[in-house]
């Protein structure tokens, strides 16, 4: 009996403002088996917030999930970890990556990448709070400390702490001068380096992460890393994932087509509607579904026109399969 596929084979990467639980309900319609990971939730907003449900809660159907958590305090971390676990996610991530001048401001993110001692104390206490798995997004480095031997040194830090997992932008982050969007595509990738990790951790699960777009790239990437983590490319061109199960899962399932998926949103639309929730606030998420296609044009037009009108229901789905 073979085991089965680990869920972080493929995952889709925590995005601010885009990979929130209408997306992530809207990709699952797509891929099964793929790893969801939420937007960076901070500790603050956690510990010191009213409605934790607004940031925690997620729909059964999201599994498997990881929560992110952005923060520089062991202990607040591992609270929020443990509240984390209560909510029923299946893994807690902790946010070593970004590089918004936000996250900088409150001496979290991938500026923590200067302070390997600190991040490994974080693993540590979260790892004594959770049975779930604690894993670490990171760069392979900021600016200052860019090379390999610094890498190599933070990975060995949180690996000796218990890190179950790392996912690893293969840019540095530069902390002055760029935006978070610049810091995505100016440094260079060095995927090398990733590759390099692996080898010399050969049992700490590793997973690769950036600027990773087609299913070529995906199944290079997976002859030397445990796993691909796909960011934007899984938001501009969400039907990349109808083939992930098939391809990297083993599944049998029949194929599944774009109609499909806008017909399983229409139930889930009017509940969220009839919950209180916008119509917008859903739909943004399918404008790429057709990305590619004949036709992708008028469908993000249908679409941008039609869920911003206060009188937007579900039927605008229907209106659209009918036509």
């Amino acid at each position: 009996m073979t085991d089965p596929v680990p869920s972080h084979r493929i995952s889709v990467a925590p995005m601010m403002d885009w990979t929130d639980r209408h997306f992530r309900y809207f990709i699952r319609l797509i891929s099964k088996h793929a790893l969801l990971y939420t937007e960076m939730v901070t500790t603050g907003a956690i510990l010191r917030g009213k409605d934790n449900h607004r940031y925690l809660d997620f729909s059964k159907e999201e599994h498997p999930i990881a929560l992110q958590l952005g923060g520089d305090s062991p202990k607040a971390l591992a609270e929020c970890a443990k509240i984390g676990e209560d909510y029923g996610y299946d893994e807690i991530n902790l946010n070593v990556g970004c590089p918004s001048d936000r996250v900088q401001s409150g001496s979290f993110g991938a500026c923590l990448m200067k302070e390997p001692d600190l991040v490994a104390e974080m693993v540590a206490f979260c790892k004594s709070k959770v049975k779930i798995p604690v894993t670490v997004k990171h760069r392979i480095g900021v600016n200052g400390k860019e090379s390999y031997e610094d890498l190599h040194q933070f990975v060995s830090k949180i690996q000796k702490a218990g890190v179950d997992h790392c996912i690893v932008h293969a840019r540095i982050a530069i902390l002055e001068g760029l935006s978070p969007k610049e810091n995505r595509t100016i440094p260079p990738l060095r995927y090398e380096d990733v590759y390099r990790l692996k080898s010399d951790f050969p049992n700490l699960p590793i997973t690769i992460n950036g600027g990773i777009k087609t299913h070529a790239e995906i199944k290079t990437h997976l002859t030397k890393a445990d796993g691909v983590m796909v960011g934007r490319a899984a938001y501009d061109n969400p039907f990349l994932f109808a083939d992930v199960d098939s391809l990297y899962f083993g599944s049998k399932e029949g194929t599944i087509t774009r109609e499909s998926i806008l017909q399983k949103m229409i139930p889930y639309v009017q509940s969220v509607r009839m919950s209180g929730g916008k119509v917008s606030h859903i739909l943004r998420h399918i404008l790429g579904l057709y990305h590619g296609e004949k036709g992708a044009r008028e469908f993000r037009r249908y679409f941008t026109n039609g869920m911003h009108l206060t009188s937007a229901t579900e039927s605008i789905l229907e209106s659209y399969l009918q036509r």
